[in-house]
């Protein structure tokens, strides 16, 4: 899917990553309760619902835990303070495992409590235990020992009113294992060079902490996207990384 005829940006593809605003004005048109979303994995180790009310009072929200307790840790396993990202944990007694991948279901297991297990994502609770999700630990940047999460700043290069779409990645650096590097397709590819990429760069420093903006930017005409959105990083990582080792890829 490309940027649509005439230059502007659709904002209604499934795409652009700025929806939180679009959905709250749709949940507060609706004036109903009985819009319902909920977030859970085929492992069933934990199931998080919400209405459109409540989502409309926790605003990004996947739901409170129906089942399984959620818990919120960082990379040693200990538990963090609400309001923290971290790797969300399930606990539960239900047991999962995938086949014929030791490796895999081994990192699913929490390393000082049997009875927890995660599926990979990211993200944090607040006072009244509702869940928001942030990103997937298999995406995190490793750069000089601190872990960078993309999508905030995947959410906010997408704002720039020359880019259409974009993803964040971690690409190889001699000194500190990976840096940021942001892909973008451009709005217009008449406007790809040395002044977009700096432009980008400042934009991201203006509003983000300096580790999460990229230290360089490349442009693509169209980004590796299933019809239904989902981006495969995987394909643009690999360009970058070959037969290196990284911990992500």
């Amino acid at each position: 899917m490309g940027p649509p005829e005439g230059g502007g940006v659709d904002r209604t593809t499934p795409r652009y990553d700025n929806t939180i605003y679009k959905k709250t004005s749709f949940l507060a048109g609706m004036n109903s309760e009985f819009i319902n979303e909920f977030y859970a994995g085929s492992e069933g180790n934990g199931f998080f619902a919400c209405n459109s009310k409540e989502w409309l009072d926790h605003v990004g929200t996947v739901g409170k835990p129906i089942f399984g307790i959620p818990h919120i840790c960082d990379e040693e396993g200990n538990e963090l303070p609400i309001g923290s990202e971290g790797t969300i944990w399930f606990e539960s007694d239900v047991e999962f495992s995938y086949h014929n991948d030791k490796k895999k279901t081994l990192d699913t297991r929490h390393p000082k409590n049997p009875k927890w297990t995660t599926l990979g994502d990211i993200g944090k609770l607040d006072e009244d235990n509702y869940l928001y999700l942030t990103d997937r630990k298999a995406v995190m940047i490793i750069s000089g020992g601190v872990n960078i999460y993309p999508q905030e700043t995947e959410a906010l290069i997408i704002t720039h009113p020359k880019v259409y779409d974009c993803a964040v990645i971690g690409v190889p650096n001699q000194e500190f294992g990976e840096e940021v590097k942001a892909v973008v397709q451009p709005i217009s590819w008449n406007d790809v060079g040395k002044n977009l990429e700096e432009e980008i760069i400042h934009f991201c420093r203006d509003n983000l902490s300096s580790i999460k903006c990229p230290k360089t930017v490349d442009f693509e005409k169209e980004l590796p996207r299933h019809p239904t959105g989902k981006l495969y990083k995987r394909l643009l990582k690999d360009r970058y990384w070959g037969k290196k080792d990284s911990k992500i890829v």
